[in-house]
């Protein structure tokens, strides 16, 4: 499995929204996912999978959100529910401390990072698929926020582009439990070709 599946010259490990707005004490979307993150231990399975990506020469792709500036949304015809929240709440706001890399995850020489999605998957008008393709990329896994809208749209989309797509079930959170048993449970199993722990996910890379 190990030599087959996860060959580091075929595979990436997509990171979407690694912002301080999510994953650090202060962000503003930090408390709602907390119990979650807590409970599954997310910033520690994080920082293995990406540390364990870069060592097995895994390339890393950064797949941020769209970091909220002044006007973003206005007019538009209809924005969808979290596109209104993040124009409320100015979530992710570029030129603030929450729309920064949380510090154990910024972008190193060799990652790549996406242009911003608007909504939730990371490839709906950006060039993921793009580098993906440049580097000659046929096996995704996908980590970071959140479980049940970004990370699963992402990973829809991923598989109907003709990805061979892995979720990471713990390095991944939601605002509540309900949300990610549907994210893992009820919904991965439909389009993933593998649903993971970190330690899975670790144990099956390249030696």
């Amino acid at each position: 499995m190990a030599d087959s599946l996860y060959r580091a010259e075929r595979t990436g490990l997509l990171l979407v929204d690694p912002y301080n707005d999510f994953l650090s004490e202060g962000g503003k979307l930090f408390p709602m996912i907390k119990e979650v993150a807590d409970d599954v231990r997310l910033l520690d399975n994080l920082r293995d999978a990406v540390a364990a990506a870069r060592k097995a020469s895994i390339r890393v792709f950064f797949v941020p959100h769209r970091r909220w500036q002044p006007g973003d949304y206005d007019g538009w015809d209809h924005p969808n529910p979290t596109q209104r929240a993040v124009q409320q709440r100015h979530t992710f706001a570029k030129g603030t401390w929450g729309g920064e890399w949380h510090p154990d995850f910024v972008p190193q020489e060799g990652d790549i990072v996406i242009k911003e999605h608007w909504a939730q998957s990371g490839f709906a008008n950006t060039d993921l698929d793009f580098h993906l393709k440049q580097q000659g990329i046929t096996h995704v896994a996908v980590v970071g926020l959140l479980a049940n809208t970004c990370i699963e749209s992402t990973s829809r989309f991923a598989m109907e582009l003709g990805y061979h797509v892995t979720l990471v079930r713990d390095a991944t959170a939601a605002f509540t439990k309900e949300m990610m048993h549907a994210a893992h449970q009820l919904n991965g199993p439909t389009f993933a070709h593998e649903i993971l722990t970190t330690a899975e996910w670790l144990a099956a890379l390249p030696a």
